[in-house]
């Protein structure tokens, strides 16, 4: 009786890693890596709308794509496989927003044509503007930049 239960417990919690990278996504696709889900495909019924029993069917179809093998059961195989295809398609996505010259690569001249977006980033960091970056004003930084991907939505789960 104590395998069912820790069973259970395993599955649950492998659901809801599976909601967990979805919420991940979302947040990392809002903007800055392309959508990862859009509305489209959560809103099942094209009503307009997504209720909660969209959202668990999205959740339910995603990890039935994962289970390879159609055992109920996540290994950590199929998860890494399911990672491993995220990884390759914000690959993908990094070198279209950077590769410049089109070659299919990103030179250290294509990476680094982003110096007023820096340069920006590090002043707003730099509250004391002393020309660095204390420990402090980097925690700082990072609250207030998860505070505006929270309160534009990017911190939701879209699952």
């Amino acid at each position: 009786m104590k395998d069912n239960y820790r069973i259970a417990a395993l599955v649950a919690l492998m659901v809801g890693a599976i909601g967990v990278t979805g919420a991940v996504e979302a947040r990392e696709g809002h903007g800055r890596y392309g959508p990862e889900h859009d509305f489209s495909e959560l809103d099942a019924d094209g009503d307009g709308l997504v209720t909660m029993e969209e959202m668990v069917a999205h959740r339910e179809a995603r990890f039935d794509s994962a289970d390879t093998n159609s055992d109920g059961f996540l290994s950590a195989e199929e998860m890494t496989a399911q990672a491993q295809e995220r990884v390759a398609r914000r690959v993908a996505r990094m070198i279209e927003r950077h590769d410049e010259n089109g070659d299919g690569q990103i030179g250290k001249d294509e990476m680094n044509g982003h110096e007023d977006r820096r340069a920006h980033m590090f002043e707003r960091m730099d509250s004391d503007g002393d020309g660095a970056i204390s420990e402090e004003e980097f925690e700082e930084g990072k609250a207030r930049h998860a505070g505006r991907r929270h309160r534009h939505g990017e911190g939701s789960a879209s699952e």
